[in-house]
């Protein structure tokens, strides 16, 4: 053997050494992301320590294909990584919010089985569909045991201090008491402007309240009432004699009022006392550690970034702010321990998690980085906290760390085997100015199997809101996009949160001009510095705000040869009579409609449809009352009446939320009607199939086999 066959020869052991066969084969065949791999995911969500920090109890959700629905079970994990995951709760059951009890011997979960469930008014129909309710599971085996027989559903709950009671919230309403058959009409009876919401449809005359259950007897207790208004949120004092929670009590919650408060009553039911003092939104009340305290947001204006504040959890003194300068927006509070509260926040197109000082008003991050954190639980006393994160290539997993975010190790690995298969790539910022020198938050993605000297066509993907945020969190779509060998752009323009109250202000009285400007600036500057993208086979999409801005965009420029839009609005005088949010667009106009219709007409697409070529495919949801359907047929009808290349398709029983809640085979299809439409226009593939195609009849062979 030469010199040089030795070498060769070591070099092969080598690569088999540190890559094995398989892994060498895996990396070979790996693929772009598909649509239909949606139904593979497996998703991550509420992760909750056990009091001695031992544990991690948290749910995983799959798709169930042939029921076309999504499953969830609750899962325990050790919080040190040593043991694998195991699942707890039963077979066959969708089971989820699974939360400690106090001395850490039971775990409860919500979960919707038939146990003959009864209720303090009435008692439930053989017909109606089994509700989640509370059941235990004991730390030391056995089946779960059903705790609340409660009508309705129980929506979210949380164990009393000293584990002897749980205070939950459940809905009630006159109808309770009135079985199904007795009811002489099933018309719908309205006297409030607010009577529709999109994910839960028409209202009825249920009303959310609190109610108290005795965990040794079951005995339910509801301690809030009233048919004007929702109690929500329940959190605990301290020493288990109070219960904070949040309502809008001016008795015109359904008549369009923006005036929550936390409130403060006994836990055995009783007089109620106000905690805060804005008139606006005021939510999400934290006790301090010793109970004198209670920490919120709150705004002082309709169009303003919630603040942080702090008040006597007795009442009657006014309210101080608990961070400075605070330029975000607070989510997901927590006050586990004195002198330290936690909370999370968008920042830039990441979610990071703060901890801020009462006492001298400061905060700072504690864990970031280019991901998105979320669904924190936080154990001041094992000295740990638990929470989900994901990036652009990756589904939530779920992490633990210490409190000041160091230690942190990687406890779940829920879709590796799935991310082994697929060639993903990664997202790349890219900050430019718009065209008034304003700047903007960019990110671009490579087709997958880009090779120099290619040119290659780019999506653009506008986000929803105007308030919402893009980054490296995961987004399926856009990797399918990059599979099919599009390059992929999106931006945050002016009216997206994480940039500061002022950025995001900065829609008002603009819709359609400056963020427009911002959008086409981001275009610019991705061509200019990707020049083989080809600048003459460029698509948009999005939903929402982003499929209004898709119709924008696609009316007042021909740069575009395909666009996809969604749930979108076209026309904002429609739109204001017909939303579930009455007249929900004043705060970012000069008034109302009523005041302003000149305002509003000019800011809508449809004034503007005789000016659009760009060939258009229009997705809307049957059930959308965000953006009711009207909209997406009034846009559908201008493009088809001016001779624009146009296809409709409307989802049944779906609702504003299609993309991201829809069924699972309405979701992927939605997709695969995407990828049809930006095949057929951007790829100039005459032949693309929609997804609802039949296939031909196959040609059978003569038994003599002729060709």
């Amino acid at each position: 053997m030469t010199r040089l066959h030795r070498i060769f020869a070591c070099f092969c052991i080598f690569l088999v050494c540190i890559f094995p066969a398989g892994s060498l084969r895996a990396q070979q065949t790996k693929r772009g992301i598909t649509p239909e791999d949606y139904l593979s995911f497996q998703f991550a969500g509420d992760p909750h320590l056990s009091p001695d920090g031992r544990l991690v109890a948290y749910v995983v959700t799959t798709i169930d294909q042939k029921k076309n629905r999504r499953e969830s079970a609750v899962w325990l994990v050790d919080a040190d990584g040593s043991g694998a995951p195991r699942r707890v709760s039963a077979e066959g059951f969708s089971s989820n919010a699974p939360r400690w009890s106090p001395d850490g011997k039971t775990l409860a979960i919500l979960s919707a089985r038939s146990v003959g469930a009864e209720s303090p008014s009435s008692s439930s129909t053989p017909a109606e569909a089994p509700k989640p309710q509370i059941y235990l599971l004991s730390m030391s085996g056995g089946e779960g045991v059903a705790l609340t027989k409660l009508k309705n559903a129980v929506q979210n709950y949380q164990w009393s201090p000293d584990g002897s009671r749980i205070v939950l919230v459940t809905a009630t309403g006159p109808s309770d008491a009135i079985a199904p058959a007795d009811r002489k009409s099933d018309v719908r009876h309205y006297t409030h402007i607010q009577y529709k919401f999109n994910d839960t449809g028409w209202f009825d005359d249920k009303r959310r309240h609190l109610w108290v259950v005795n965990v040794a007897s079951g005995e339910a207790k509801q301690i809030t009432d009233g048919q004007d208004w929702n109690d929500t949120d329940p959190q605990w004092s301290p020493d288990g004699t109070r219960i904070a929670f949040v309502s809008d009590r001016t008795g015109k919650a359904y008549d369009d009022s923006h005036n929550t408060d936390v409130w403060v009553i006994p836990a055995t039911g009783g007089a109620l006392t106000k905690i805060s003092d804005h008139a606006f939104e005021d939510e999400s009340p934290r006790w301090s550690p010793d109970g004198k305290q209670i920490l919120f947001t709150g705004q002082t204006s309709r169009h303003q970034y919630p603040k942080l504040y702090v008040a006597n959890s007795s009442g009657g003194a006014a309210s101080q702010l608990a961070a400075k300068d605070l330029d975000t927006i607070p989510t997901e509070l927590a006050w586990p321990a004195p002198g330290s509260f936690f909370f999370a926040a968008g920042e830039k197109g990441e979610t990071r998690l703060f901890r801020g000082d009462p006492i001298a008003h400061t905060f700072s991050a504690v864990i970031s980085g280019p991901r998105g954190l979320h669904a924190f639980d936080i154990n001041a006393s094992a000295g740990k906290m638990v929470y989900l994160a994901n990036d652009f290539q990756h589904l939530d997993d779920l992490y633990v760390a210490n409190l000041d975010g160091a230690g942190e190790h990687q406890l779940t690995h829920l879709n590796a085997a799935l991310w082994a298969q697929l060639d993903l790539q990664p997202v790349e910022r890219l900050p430019y100015k718009s065209s008034d020198g304003w700047p903007i938050d960019g990110f671009f993605v490579k087709p997958v199997g880009w090779k120099t000297g290619v040119k290659y066509p780019m999506v653009l993907v506008i986000h929803g809101g105007p308030e919402g945020m893009f980054g490296v969190d995961w987004y399926h779509e856009f990797h399918v996009y990059a599979a099919k060998g599009w390059a992929v752009f999106f931006c945050n323009p002016r009216g997206s949160t994480g940039y500061g109250e002022k950025f995001e202000l900065g829609e008002i009285n603009n819709w359609g001009r400056m963020d427009y400007q911002d959008i086409m600036a981001g275009v610019d500057a991705a061509l200019q510095k990707f020049p083989w993208v080809d600048s003459s086979k460029l698509g948009v999409t999005g939903g929402s705000y982003g499929g209004y801005m898709t119709n924008w965009i696609v009316s007042h420029t021909d740069r575009f040869r395909a666009a996809v839009t969604l749930r979108s609005v076209s026309n904002f005088i429609s739109d204001e009579g017909t939303r579930d949010g009455a007249y929900g667009h004043e705060e970012y106009f000069k008034g109302l409609v009523f005041d302003d219709f000149d305002q509003y007409w000019e800011a809508s697409p449809l004034k503007y449809a005789r000016n659009v070529h760009t060939p258009t495919l229009v997705l809307h949801s049957d059930n959308d009352f965000r953006v009711p359907i009207e909209q997406g047929e009034q846009w559908f009808r201008a493009l088809q009446h001016y001779g624009v290349p146009s296809e409709l398709v409307l989802f049944p029983r779906e609702n504003h939320n299609l993309t991201r809640t829809g069924e699972p085979k309405h979701l992927v299809e939605s997709l695969n009607w995407q990828l049809y439409w930006f095949d057929r226009y951007l790829n100039g593939n005459a032949n693309a199939k929609p997804p609802d195609a039949q296939e031909p009849a196959k040609q059978h062979e003569s038994v003599s086999g002729s060709r």
